[in-house]
């Protein structure tokens, strides 16, 4: 058991980087730390799809003439895949900051309990 764990180490630290975000996305009340810890969270995936992708001493598939046994291809479908993720994660990390940026301009703080609190005053009175 420890010794999958000691030689597959890109795998260790994504497994512990999610770790890292889904905690301060579940424990931190600050909407910033939220994203950080989403983002967080959304690297840690795109380094072990890569990790997972990678074969050592594996060439590109555009090199298909050098290389005679057909196991030795990189599978594309990772790095599209993360990049595809790439985009999208930062278009919700922008989307969600100017949403962040509006909640504290409607209620002037960024903890997640005060904006329950303020909007439900809003909404009784």
């Amino acid at each position: 058991m420890s010794a999958g764990i000691f030689t597959n180490y890109y795998e260790t630290v994504s497994m512990i980087l999610f770790g890292i975000g889904f905690t301060s996305l579940l424990l931190h009340k600050n909407l910033i730390k939220k994203l950080i810890g989403l983002n967080i969270m959304d690297t840690s995936i795109y380094l072990f799809l890569t990790a997972k992708g990678y074969i050592r001493g594996s060439v590109p598939m555009m090199y298909a003439d050098s290389v005679r046994d057909k196991a030795l291809y990189v599978n594309p479908l990772p790095s599209a895949l993360v990049l595809t993720g790439i985009v999208v994660s930062v278009s919700v990390t922008a989307f969600a900051l100017a949403l962040v940026i509006r909640l504290y301009e409607s209620y002037g703080t960024l903890n997640m309990d005060e904006i329950m609190v303020l909007s439900k005053n809003e909404e009784e009175g």
